[in-house]
């Protein structure tokens, strides 16, 4: 069982999907938790390969426990976070941005954009709490093991995807570590988090093998060895018991590797594509992370994505174009009542060759984007896509679903998307025909206002998508008082 840890949450006026912390000085926000019961799957300390476990060479000349100051570095952490949860409080209170924004929502006194409009739950507290992050938060990246559990900088992650190699985790990586990097820790001393460069997507790929007996046994082990080495080598894990610790993967097994021990379980940040509550996704401390693509948005020859046709050349209804190989009910009873029976809600089972995916959605006012099965989840690829093309998302959830949309801390999602139960399938076509124009055009235009939260740049750019990930596990943070 995970041991129970006796931090201070705070409400920080930003409202967690589900659940708002609770605002008291002594409440505790992570409760022991349960490990998932998997068949092999044990929780005590493991052995690894030599080429799995954290090199004992590149342990630091000094012994770990001079690597921080318990009684200072970690008072002036704290100090500052109080510092900004107080900021973001009364930002919200008199409702004042740090700077007004022209028409655009662009406030060319600062260089860049100021979120404003109902898109957001609170755009005061955001804009200030996102300010706060630009000017603290520093993130260190352990530098220990080697591949397959690991991933550093320059190194390849097989994900299967199709985002330009190295799957997001990746991308973030090589964010983090870039030099000069505004939220790169130049040690760990200075650190409000920790990121644990483990590669879900490596660890199946290198040990998965179809006719293993003991399925999760070794990728369990892998992790969990990885992690204790790291918390024997260093005393930040075990300060807080793995809380201000996260690791970032859109492999659908990552909530069961997460398993490998019970504080990684119970206790760090998962930033995760599956984010179906009912199978463990906890809102308030793990994030639901955007499946992100670089086939997103069009370029208009100066590299500059442009998001489809406009609303007015826009003549197909609603528009869904699969792979082929997907699964899940929702999907299923989409393609059994719409494929090839309407020419204004257009959907395919697989898109025909010469069709472009991109083309059509750039085409459609509305995109249907059904939630449930191994690549259907209420982060999909589908939802991002929608948004990057100007198209609003029309969400078809089962009734038993139970995800998290993605930055649901600070994007309120029904201002900008459509929801649509399964069971009304039939009557899509209806739904959307029966939105009017003005409504649309409110849609679309929040649609776009949004957009820049879900496109990945690199380098990446003030509140695109590497950085509201970011933003998310600050939250997290910020959420959380250390003891010292």
């Amino acid at each position: 069982m995970a041991a129970k840890n006796n931090y201070a949450c705070h409400c920080i006026l930003i409202p967690l999907t589900s659940c708002l912390l609770v605002a008291a000085s002594a409440v505790s926000v992570l409760a022991a938790g349960r490990i998932w019961s998997l068949a092999g799957a044990t929780t005590h300390h493991h052995s690894l390969s030599p080429a799995s476990l954290p090199s004992t060479s590149s342990r630091p000349a000094a012994p770990a426990r001079e690597l921080v100051n318990r009684h200072g570095q970690v008072r002036s952490m704290e100090a500052g976070l109080a510092e900004a949860r107080a900021s973001l409080r009364r930002a919200s209170r008199t409702r004042n941005c740090m700077s007004a924004p022209d028409a655009d929502g662009d406030d060319h006194r600062e260089g860049g954009f100021v979120p404003r409009g109902a898109v957001y739950r609170d755009a005061y507290a955001f804009h200030q709490s996102y300010t706060e992050m630009e000017k603290r938060f520093k993130v260190w990246v352990y530098r220990d093991g080697e591949p397959p559990v690991v991933v550093h900088k320059g190194a390849g992650v097989v994900d299967g995807g199709d985002d330009g190699g190295g799957g997001i985790e990746g991308h973030l990586i090589a964010e983090l570590e870039a030099g000069g990097g505004r939220h790169r820790a130049r040690h760990p001393g200075e650190a409000h988090a920790f990121f644990l460069p483990i590669s879900v997507a490596n660890i199946a790929s290198y040990i998965y093998r179809r006719d293993m007996i003991d399925y999760w046994g070794p990728q369990l082990r892998l992790v969990a060895g990885y992690v204790d080495g790291l918390a024997a080598m260093y005393p930040f894990w075990n300060r807080s018991r793995g809380a201000d610790h996260f690791f970032v993967s859109r492999h659908e097994w990552a909530p069961i590797l997460s398993a490998a021990t019970a504080e990684l379980r119970a206790n760090a940040i998962r930033v995760m594509c599956n984010a179906d509550m009912s199978e463990g996704f906890d809102p308030a401390r793990d994030v639901a992370l955007p499946e992100v693509g670089h086939h997103v948005g069009w370029s208009d020859g100066a590299g500059v994505r442009l998001p489809g046709q406009p609303a007015s050349e826009r003549t197909v209804l609603a528009f869904f174009g699969g792979g082929g190989g997907g699964s899940g009910d929702v999907r299923q009873a989409l393609v059994a009542r719409w494929a090839g029976r309407d020419d204004r809600v257009v959907v395919y089972e697989r898109l025909p060759e010469g069709l472009d995916h991109g083309e059509l959605m750039g085409r459609a006012r509305f995109c249907l984007c059904p939630s449930g099965g191994r690549q259907e989840a209420a982060s999909s690829r589908r939802v991002v896509e929608a948004i990057a093309a100007g198209c609003v998302p029309v969400l078809l959830i089962a009734g038993d679903s139970n995800y998290s949309l993605p930055f649901s801390d600070v994007l309120d999602w029904p201002r900008f998307s459509v929801a649509v139960p399964v069971a009304r399938i039939d009557a899509i076509k209806d739904i959307l025909a029966g939105i009017s124009d003005r409504r649309y055009a409110v849609l679309r235009r929040r649609v776009l206002r949004v957009r820049r939260h879900f496109l990945l740049n690199r380098p990446a750019k003030r509140f695109d998508v590497i950085n509201m990930v970011l933003y998310s596990i600050w939250l997290r943070r910020l959420n959380l008082s250390i003891p010292y």
